[in-house]
């Protein structure tokens, strides 16, 4: 795989407002997520905490990040145009709304309008399925990324479904009798959403960001690697997934195992790439460095674990203790590090890109405060270091609320220079950005003309 692709086509992106309103709703969410987690930590919890803290961080920030990296993503790798840009900022809306209204029904314990939420959520996430799924289609022959990002799809297709399935589940019962159980059914919905949706995008967008962000290239061991992957991966999803829904010990046996080897086998890939590389350290690269580590010892504790009961819900994500290892650890860091890079070179490219040449033009890198970058990212890796030890070593009762406030500030901090970036160099306001025409237009009304 080419280290930096000569046919990358930046004049294939959509307009500048529809992924970075992805990134700063997302954002927002981020700090919502952790507050909830913190609050769970200090033993306040209102409703049903746990669900709507799973979703604040999992839907919120990790699926809104996703859906706009794609939307602005897979027009530009690929070389085609985006299949439709009123469905990307219609998705948006879907997604966030039903979202904000499916936490405070949980919070509040107001079951009933589960199932009303729900469905807003999986017409968005159907929306951007569509329109992406569109756009990647004309794009032949695809490559590692591409296949990844299309497998993907598939899983944000089956994921938001059972979700709705457990929604009307609450007040009306569908499982109850039938050839699944609901603990199954959750079972295979956090499998597919965590493992297929999230982390085969994830998988698939390390390896053209990981080679093209350290300038290397695949080579030796990295390419048998790659194959374990590539077929491992998905098929290990499906019958964990498969196995977990009908309750077969077995079937989900071979899928943990098969899943736990194909990111071993990628962490491996991703740490040569980051040993090889010969640039300067980066926010992108040094958190990417975080995920190799976290994704090479959730694998490590995950295959035993599998082995032994795929079926235990204490493993649901893994090993027993190792939730905060996956989705902090390597979750966590995909999205930071990769935001660090695709929001200030979206900014750049409309603001700054064509005086490149006429007058001096900031660099990517230094339109976000380096300063805060190296904060956030102590403060979130101690923090999810104190998070991780405590649930596998059983640390003091003071280490998991420290932790817990440590990753909040990180979070804090993160937010606030990615929103400093936009603000200070995006070509329309932070407004305009998020809420477009209409706040374009309150923003050129004129104010009130004084009378002599």
């Amino acid at each position: 795989m080419s280290a930096i692709p000569g046919d990358v086509d930046p004049d294939r992106q959509p307009p500048m407002t529809v992924p970075l309103r992805h990134f700063l709703v997302a954002s927002a969410f981020l700090p919502l997520g952790v507050l909830a987690g913190v609050a769970a930590v200090a033993d306040f919890r209102p409703g049903l905490l746990s669900l709507a803290h799973a979703h604040l961080l999992l839907v919120g920030w990790v699926c809104l990040t996703i859906a706009g990296a794609m939307t602005q993503f897979v027009p530009v790798w690929s070389g085609v145009d985006l299949h439709s840009t009123r469905l990307a900022a219609l998705q948006l809306p879907l997604l966030a709304g039903g979202l904000l209204g499916f936490a405070a029904s949980l919070l509040l314990t107001r079951l009933a309008l589960l199932p009303v939420f729900g469905a807003a959520m999986l017409l968005g996430f159907w929306l951007f399925v569509y329109n992406v799924g569109r756009t990647l289609a004309r794009a032949r022959p695809f490559d590692v990324t591409e296949r990844h990002f299309a497998l993907a799809l598939g899983f944000f297709v089956l994921a938001p479904l059972l979700g709705l399935v457990l929604a009307v589940d609450f007040t009306h019962p569908l499982l109850a009798g039938g050839p699944v159980t609901r603990p199954g059914v959750v079972a295979a919905h956090a499998t597919l959403a965590v493992f297929g949706a999230v982390l085969t995008t994830v998988l698939g967008a390390l390896y053209q960001l990981g080679t093209m962000f350290t300038q290397t290239e695949l080579h030796g061991v990295d390419e048998p690697l790659r194959r374990v992957e590539e077929l491992g991966f998905p098929t290990g999803v499906l019958l964990l997934a498969g196995g977990r829904l009908v309750g077969s010990a077995s079937l989900a046996r071979v899928g943990g195992a098969l899943v736990a080897l194909a990111l071993l086998s990628f962490s491996i890939v991703l740490a040569r790439r980051l040993w090889g590389t010969e640039v300067d350290r980066t926010p992108m690269l040094s958190r990417y460095a975080v995920v190799a580590a976290a994704t090479a010892l959730w694998a490590a504790l995950a295959l035993p674990a599998w082995l032994a009961d795929p079926l235990a819900r204490a493993s649901l994500l893994g090993a027993p203790g190792t939730t905060h290892l996956l989705l902090l650890g390597v979750v966590g860091f995909v999205v930071l590090g990769t935001v660090y890079h695709v929001v200030p070179f979206v900014v750049w490219v409309h603001r700054y890109s064509d005086r490149l040449g006429y007058e001096p033009v900031p660099m990517v890198d230094d339109l976000y405060d380096g300063r805060v970058a190296a904060a956030d990212f102590w403060s979130l890796l101690v923090g999810a270091s104190l998070l991780v030890a405590d649930d596998l070593l059983g640390l003091p009762s003071a280490a998991s609320p420290v932790g817990g406030l440590l990753a909040l500030v990180g979070t804090v901090l993160f937010v606030a220079n990615v929103v400093g970036v936009v603000r200070e160099h995006a070509p329309q306001s932070l407004p305009t950005v998020l809420f477009g025409d209409w706040a374009a237009a309150s923003e050129a009304e004129p104010g009130p003309v004084e009378s002599d």
